[in-house]
């Protein structure tokens, strides 16, 4: 395949180098080569198969008018845009391209979602919490993992529960989610602990992998990500 990746940062860098493992020609384009997305001209995005962007949540809206109406795939690593998702649905859906976007592209982070809510629902009197911890150069907090996590739980509990999030930005720290489930009795905790930013980057190459096997559409990560190729042999 060959792939655009736009976004030069710590998990650009990775997204690109998972994807030349796995076979892939790639091209990366950085911020001060695709200013106000001024790089993505129809011709040059029609000679990729997929694109993946890993820019900012500011950076993010501008790449996808540009990609979408040239017709492109496109999966959205980045989170912090999603007051703009309605409206570039719409668009993808208009233009014949596809859409695919996620709070979390680890595999291990779904699983983690999926024991959220059965933990959630055989509990239903205890009260639920979310910490989350992040690098310091992460834009948004609360982090859409944590956001996703939260409405997994309120789902689970009927949709009025009160589940607090709070949000910690220190050093390097790839991505930890904590819930907690307390009750006057006993404490239950879920946590999820990212290594590196690797999980991250290959979902979303092989989600690109997915996407281009794909008619046009829209998709949340979370309702694909059973249906992906094999992870990368290291």
């Amino acid at each position: 395949m060959q792939l655009l990746v736009l976004g030069r940062g710590k998990t650009g860098g990775m997204v690109a180098e998972i994807a030349r493992e796995r076979g892939h020609s790639v091209t990366v384009l950085g911020g001060a080569e695709n200013a106000g997305a001024s790089a993505l001209t129809a011709e040059f995005v029609g000679g990729f198969d997929a694109v993946i962007d890993f820019t900012t949540p500011a950076a993010v809206p501008g790449n996808l008018r540009a990609l979408l109406g040239a017709g492109a795939r496109v999966v959205v690593g980045t989170t912090g845009w999603y007051a703009e998702l309605p409206g570039l649905s719409a668009m993808a859906r208009a233009q014949g391209a596809s859409l695919l976007y996620g709070t979390n592209f680890s595999v291990g982070v779904q699983g983690f979602f999926r024991a959220a809510r059965a933990l959630a629902g055989a509990l239903p009197g205890y009260r639920f919490s979310i910490r989350e911890v992040h690098h310091v150069a992460k834009k948004d907090a609360p982090s859409g993992t944590a956001l996703t996590l939260q409405a997994v739980v309120r789902e689970a509990l009927g949709g009025s529960a009160e589940v607090p999030i709070e949000s910690v930005r220190e050093g390097d720290v790839p991505g930890l989610h904590v819930l907690e489930a307390r009750s006057p009795n006993d404490l239950v905790t879920l946590r999820h602990d990212a290594f590196s930013r690797r999980g991250f980057a290959e979902g979303a190459v092989r989600a690109a992998e997915w996407l281009a096997g794909q008619p046009a559409g829209v998709w949340d990560f979370a309702q694909v990500a059973d249906q992906l190729g094999q992870p990368a042999s290291r």
